[in-house]
């Protein structure tokens, strides 16, 4: 169990302590939705960035020469709310595009908005007009990566919209 687990269990414990008469079986019906969503997040967050560092081993093979550097834990603001996940950055000389994933953890975070369970911000060093943020949305029960435009309106992504971020950021869109 990870420590934001533990927090929640701690949570729930005092929760359950004060409340002793509220039905059990609704914070066990929440522990088990949360756990299934982050199950879900997890999986969709680890895709987005493979799917990058693929993109990027590729190009390395055509001698781009793209470095790439991951953190883990990293915490970052999307829609007002904290976002705890991951950061790849793909440095190529001055060129940088960075992906940060991630969802709320915490209460103190804030919350998702929209319905997402997880957002991404895609950020081009110094072409912050090809910049993008994504949301995670469970459509007819299947969650999918949507790029949100600035009116909000989400349009759902797939491998080549990626690859496009990359192509920016290697030069190789002329």
């Amino acid at each position: 169990m990870n420590e934001l687990d533990d927090v929640w269990e701690k949570m729930f414990a005092e929760s359950r302590a004060e409340n002793a008469s509220a039905p059990p079986g609704i914070l066990s019906e929440f522990l088990a939705l949360k756990a299934s969503n982050d199950e879900l997040r997890t999986r969709a967050v680890d895709w987005l960035l493979m799917v990058f560092t693929e993109l990027a081993a590729h190009a390395n093979r055509r001698s781009a020469g793209i470095e790439i550097e991951r953190k883990e834990p990293h915490n970052f603001s999307a829609f007002g709310a904290n976002m705890a996940g991951v950061k790849i950055d793909l440095r190529q000389g001055v060129r940088c595009l960075t992906v940060e994933a991630g969802w709320t953890r915490l209460p103190s975070d804030g919350f998702m908005r929209g319905g997402a369970l997880a957002v991404a911000h895609i950020s081009h060093f110094g072409l912050k007009r090809h910049s993008s943020d994504f949301a995670l949305l469970k459509i007819d029960d299947r969650p999918q990566w949507h790029s949100i435009d600035s009116d909000n309106m989400a349009r759902p992504i797939e491998v080549p919209d990626l690859a496009r971020h990359l192509a920016i950021l290697a030069d190789l869109h002329k």
